[in-house]
């Protein structure tokens, strides 16, 4: 399980809440659970199968858009986090699988809420960077405009269901996540191998900018839109965002590996197809700017310390 001992506790103290959190056994969401947890909050997990319950938790089912409104009574938040895996070879079942995971599952919940009586004001509803695009060199706060492509299409289509949630006025708040470092993250998972055989190295040439985060700013990010007054899209990113060839050279320093030869693209398309060239290449100089201006301070502010943090 991913430490975040180094998380600044949540902030309501005198306030225990209930929250729901979809999403809870992966990468992301356990991570938050155990943190809120260990704060003193109840934790509440939407689960899809019977076997998996334990007490408190509540059932729902994307695939039959079954979730029982009642469950979610007494409830002060939902935090949504659940989706397919993007990071997969992109066949078009996938892909229809990746859109509708999130397109559906953020609906089923946004009607949910709004047809409630005595259930959650807040709904924390999960988006990504994706929104943005491949953008080069420029510089991507919210105020930005969506991008071109199919992650951006799904981004999109994600934000744009919680409007039920939105239009019966509870206070939804997207956080758009970038690139996690974290032990058992994609990104780490990814490259891991690569790099301990001494062949790992820049993608291309290295200048497309990755928008990161570490797993312990994601969680205390997270737990800031909880008890912060902020809505819409919120860049969960670190404030200094880095091109690839950063990243490469933080990777191989923690892990006393040589960077010196560069992955080329087609070699990414032969591993991962489509999906690693468009993730891999990708350019998004991301900023986190209505994170900063609320107020929040960053555990990491560099790449390096976050990677060192993420291995260690």
């Amino acid at each position: 399980m991913p430490d975040v001992r180094g998380c600044a506790r949540v902030t309501m103290e005198d306030d225990r809440m209930k929250i729901a959190i979809t999403g809870a056994t992966g990468l992301i969401g356990s991570a938050l659970t155990d943190h809120l947890r260990g704060a003193g909050h109840t934790v509440a997990r939407l689960v899809r199968r019977e076997s998996d319950l334990q007490p408190g938790d509540i059932l729902w089912s994307v695939d039959d858009q079954r979730l029982d409104p009642d469950d979610l009574v007494g409830t002060d938040a939902v935090v949504h986090l659940a989706g397919a895996p993007i990071g997969v070879r992109w066949t078009a079942e996938n892909q229809a699988e990746i859109m509708s995971s999130r397109r559906d599952g953020t609906r089923l919940l946004a009607e949910a809420l709004a047809g409630l009586d005595g259930g959650p004001e807040v709904f924390v509803s999960g988006s990504a960077v994706g929104f943005y695009g491949s953008r080069g060199d420029e510089v991507l706060t919210e105020e930005s405009a969506r991008g071109e492509g199919f992650v951006a299409d799904v981004t999109v289509a994600w934000e744009e269901a919680a409007d039920p949630a939105r239009h019966a006025g509870l206070r939804v708040t997207h956080p758009r996540t970038g690139v996690v470092t974290a032990p058992d993250g994609p990104l780490i998972e990814k490259v891991e191998l690569p790099f301990k055989l001494g062949v790992g190295g820049r993608v291309g040439n290295g200048q497309q900018w990755v928008p990161w985060i570490s797993l312990v700013d994601e969680v205390r990010a997270l737990v800031h839109l909880l008890d912060h007054d902020l809505e819409g899209p919120v860049n969960l990113t670190g404030p200094d965002p880095v091109r690839n060839v950063r990243l490469t050279k933080a990777l191989g320093s923690a892990w006393k590996r040589p960077t010196i030869l560069p992955v080329p693209v087609f070699a990414i398309r032969l591993l991962y197809g489509e999906m690693g060239v468009d993730l891999a290449t990708t350019s998004q100089r991301v900023i986190p700017e209505v994170l900063l201006a609320s107020g929040f301070r960053f555990e990491h502010t560099d790449v390096e310390s976050a990677v060192v943090a993420a291995l260690a």
